[in-house]
């Protein structure tokens, strides 16, 4: 996994996991990597392995059943996509709206950029 700087690898790595969960890799109530597993197939420390999984498990996107791992919850794609979308409104849109003011961007070339980058999303297919 590459790593970007900026953001810590924890949660990097609760960030796949819930791209992961939104792709449909893995599904309500089924068992995610052990801790040990997917660090060593991101090539991190265990310790930040569990850090990651222990925000998800917070913030009930995952789940714990003591001596069998960890599992998607039932509701762990409402709770990413409630979270996303929070992410988005209040971060990405603050960000962009300030941008299109001090660069003169009209709203019109935004909105028909956004429509097309909407429209080629829904021809791709998912991965899952």
């Amino acid at each position: 996994m590459n790593f970007r700087d900026g953001l810590p690898i924890y949660q990097q790595i609760a960030d796949r996991l819930m791209d992961e969960i939104l792709a449909e890799k893995y599904l309500p109530d089924e068992r995610i990597p052990g801790v040990r597993e997917y660090s060593l197939l991101l090539q991190v420390n265990v310790n930040t392995t569990v850090k990651a999984f222990d925000i998800l498990a917070r913030q009930g996107i995952i789940y714990n059943k003591r001596g069998l791992g960890s599992f998607v919850s039932a509701d762990a794609v409402k709770i990413i996509r409630r979270l996303r979308s929070d992410d988005v409104l209040n971060g990405m849109l603050q960000e962009l709206a300030k941008q299109m003011y001090l660069l003169g961007i009209p709203m019109e070339k935004v909105t028909d950029r956004l429509q097309q980058l909407v429209n080629e999303e829904m021809a791709t297919p998912t991965v899952g």
